[in-house]
């Protein structure tokens, strides 16, 4: 069986000699895939290029990816999403038009029973195909290896099921990683925002884990994590327990350990700092909470990442926040909180163990705003302010693009301060705040960087939230920076 010749006429080879050049190439490509498919079109299964039509194909990598549950692959699914969108939209932009070159492919019988053919330059589901694979390779270079056949398979459906020539699905796969590399440029990827490293801190490499002592809150359903540290790191010592007796056991690990290790979220990571401070202790961090801001800002997702820095001997020393009410004071590694955000966090333990975290921080935030209530009086910088939250972070928080905030710095020396300023209505005066974003002055809210910060006449009973712990303060509350005070481990590295 032959292949029919394609109509090259409206190349006019005369006037334009590479590009009849470039069109009989193009030709000779199409025709060798179809002729193969011609020839196994008794075995040839259909290509996933019908399933990619309306994005099914990549909206269930996408959920693949993010069942996975590591935040790696969720950020993987989520800017390969990302970049199929924005791809779809440039070739919607583009306007894909129609070529004058339709292939005659009709003597064979399975390619007359596939839908009409639709040539069109680009093609657009190979754009979304590279889009997708892209997206995920530029979040984690691993899963893309993974997504890179399926988009290619997309790809070459595209030209074996006799829709689009060769340099069509060319064209719409450059566009699609370019659509990736653009959306990148929009919102940093997580490797191009880890925190600098520096300055260096001198700690032991242990090859096989010999001498760290982890404690595991199993409230945070760390078991598994623990395991997998057990088998990266043999020799290390694991003690899972239950939250309450977290301090008790992070004191008796420190006393015998080279490395103090800790695993549990952002509450159990405060305790743990304080009690490698107090020993002078290195400290080992493995993301094991809902929330694990410090962790992740520190570039320890893992236990992978985790164990790469413990064996290389990569740390660096990062600053801890400390606050002093009287003869009341302690650190924080992420924010500290006056105001609305407190009583936030308060409202959110009560229903948390019934309801779930995130439910109970959507009720807790309803019932917090909506309550009848006055804003907080304290004097800030000199001046006796209204204020419905202040908010210090240890050190400075960006916006990435389009993404939340976060440190790129945890040794910047400064205290990140927002005020959102008190008026009547605490919701709209928030929701502006938050809009605002990196704004350093509205009516609604100031920012600003200072080391150290000093509230006076703080009234009675006034709620003061660090890390997700709460305590109440009074009189003069004191924020201040402990520079360069915590030796982390966190990969140098390997990214």
């Amino acid at each position: 069986m032959t292949t029919p010749d394609l109509d090259l006429t409206a190349a006019k080879p005369g006037r334009h000699p590479l590009r009849h050049r470039a069109l009989a190439l193009d030709a000779r490509l199409f025709r060798a895939v179809a002729a193969r498919r011609g020839r196994g079109a008794r075995w040839a299964p259909p290509g996933p290029g019908g399933g990619a039509d309306h994005g099914v194909v990549w909206l269930a990598a996408a959920a693949a990816l993010a069942a996975s549950r590591t935040p790696r692959a969720r950020r993987a699914a989520t800017r390969g999403l990302a970049s199929t969108a924005l791809a779809a939209l440039a070739t919607r932009a583009l306007g894909p038009r129609p070529v004058r070159r339709p292939p005659a492919l009709a003597p064979y019988p399975l390619l007359r029973r596939l839908r009409p053919v639709t040539t069109s330059f680009p093609s657009g589901r190979a754009a979304r195909a590279a889009a997708f694979a892209a997206g995920v390779a530029l979040e984690s270079p691993a899963w893309g290896a993974v997504t890179a056949p399926v988009a290619g398979s997309v790809a070459l459906a595209r030209v074996r099921d006799r829709a689009h020539f060769p340099s069509e699905v060319v064209a719409g796969a450059a566009l699609g990683v370019g659509a990736a590399f653009a959306l990148r440029a929009l919102v940093p990827t997580r490797g191009q925002t880890i925190p600098p490293a520096h300055p260096r801190a001198e700690v032991p490499a242990l090859l096989e884990g010999d001498g760290l002592v982890l404690v595991a809150n199993t409230a945070s359903g760390t078991a598994e994590r623990a395991r997998a540290l057990r088998d990266a790191l043999p020799r290390a010592e694991v003690v899972e327990c239950a939250p309450h007796e977290v301090p008790a056991e992070l004191e008796k690990a420190a006393a015998r350990a080279r490395v103090l290790g800790v695993c549990g979220g952002d509450g159990t990571v405060n305790t743990a700092a304080r009690v490698a401070l107090r020993c002078g202790v290195p400290l080992a961090v493995l993301p094991g909470g809902t929330l694990n801001h410090f962790a992740h800002d520190l570039g320890v997702e893992d236990v992978r990442d985790l164990a790469r820095a413990l064996r290389q001997g990569d740390a660096v020393r990062v600053d801890v926040g400390r606050f002093s009410c009287g003869d009341r004071h302690g650190v924080f590694l992420n924010t500290c909180s006056v105001g609305v955000y407190p009583e936030l966090v308060r409202e959110r333990e009560r229903f948390s163990h019934r309801i779930g975290g995130w439910p109970a921080g959507v009720l807790a935030a309803l019932r917090v705003l909506r309550a009848d209530r006055h804003p907080l009086a304290a004097e800030f910088r000199g001046r006796t302010r209204p204020l419905w939250l202040l908010f210090a972070g240890n050190g400075t928080y960006h916006r990435m693009g389009l993404a939340p905030g976060r440190r790129v710095d945890l040794a910047d020396g400064q205290l990140d301060v927002r005020v959102v300023h008190g008026g009547r209505r605490p919701a709209v005066r928030l929701l502006a705040a938050a809009l605002a974003g990196p704004l350093t002055r509205s009516p609604a809210h100031a920012a600003v960087q200072v080391g150290r910060l000093r509230l006076d006449h703080v009234a009675p009973g006034t709620l003061l939230a660090y890390d997700g712990e709460v305590t109440e303060v009074e009189g003069r509350v004191t924020l201040e920076k402990l520079p360069e005070a915590l030796k982390v481990y966190r990969p140098i590295t390997g990214y």
